[in-house]
């Protein structure tokens, strides 16, 4: 229904993901969020965005309200595969996709694997450059007691804490954001989860891989980020062959929070630049 926001559960690749949508006939926009996040990333963007887009946003598996599943390969590979089965499964093409920290490098996968049908690209403060876990690590995870170090590590640091590292301005946060991102901590296999992730993970894409990458891309960073620094989107736009950075001062990870107006203008512009607007 125009205006309003649906939310369903699909079965997709033998996982439950949770989805929020609204399908309105105008030019379809899909949001990927980062790493231990969800949909609730982008709840001050949406009201915006509906006015000229039709919406999809997803949570991950292993995250939100999706399946914490413990048979799911988390690889960026498969969630890319993901985002296009949940493309297919409503009909959507020529999308432009908006990621998030680490959804910003399973937006790039996902152009990589579909570039026919991925129109522009908008990454938010985007991981990049990152290694998968070192082999010892990841050996490291099948040790009967290493499921109780993660679960003790994730519960000895406060979710208000860590949002604190997301925001430039701490007074930003609220009790909606505390209870959003503590949801799935609940959830009692998300240290499983959150294992598997860390097996499956491969590396972000290369200096190599990402020049082959021809898809327009807007960069959008916070100045003052202290999860993904500046330098990041400073060496992605220099390897993205079609790629424009655009920063901002005082601001930090979270700039979909910190930054909604102006962050929704950037998308209407990179969507429609080169084109009449609809």
């Amino acid at each position: 229904m125009e205006g309003k926001v649906s939310a369903s559960i699909l079965r997709i690749e033998g996982v439950n993901i949770y989805c929020e949508y609204i399908l309105n006939g105008k030019p379809p926009i899909i949001l990927i969020h980062g790493f231990v996040s969800s949909t609730y990333t982008f709840n001050r963007i949406i009201p915006l965005l509906k006015e000229h887009f039709s919406i999809l946003a997803l949570d991950l598996p292993g995250f939100g309200r999706s399946e914490k599943s413990t048979s799911f390969v988390y690889s960026y590979h498969n969630y890319a595969k993901l985002v296009v089965k949940c493309m297919e499964f409503f009909g959507l093409t020529n999308v432009t996709i908006v990621g998030h920290s680490m959804g910003g490098q399973i937006a790039l996968y996902t152009a990589k694997l579909i570039p026919e049908k991925v129109k522009k690209l908008i990454l938010l403060g985007s991981s990049g450059y990152l290694k998968s876990a070192n082999k010892l690590l990841v050996y490291s995870s099948y040790l009967p007691l290493f499921n109780l170090f993660v679960k003790r590590t994730v519960n000895n640091r406060s979710v208000k804490e860590s949002l604190r590292n997301v925001f430039y301005n701490a007074s930003k946060i609220t009790e909606d954001h505390i209870r959003e991102f503590e949801r799935p901590l609940k959830d009692k296999n998300f240290c499983k989860s959150l294992i598997r992730l860390l097996r499956h993970r491969e590396g972000d894409l290369t200096s190599e891989e990402l020049k082959e990458i021809q898809t327009p891309t807007l960069l959008i960073w916070g100045e003052d980020d202290a999860v993904v620094p500046l330098s990041v989107g400073k060496r992605l736009a220099r390897d993205l062959p079609n790629a424009e950075l655009i920063t901002y001062k005082e601001t930090g990870h979270l700039i979909t929070d910190e930054r909604p107006h102006e962050i929704t203008n950037h998308i209407f512009s990179h969507h429609y630049s080169g084109i009449a607007a609809q």
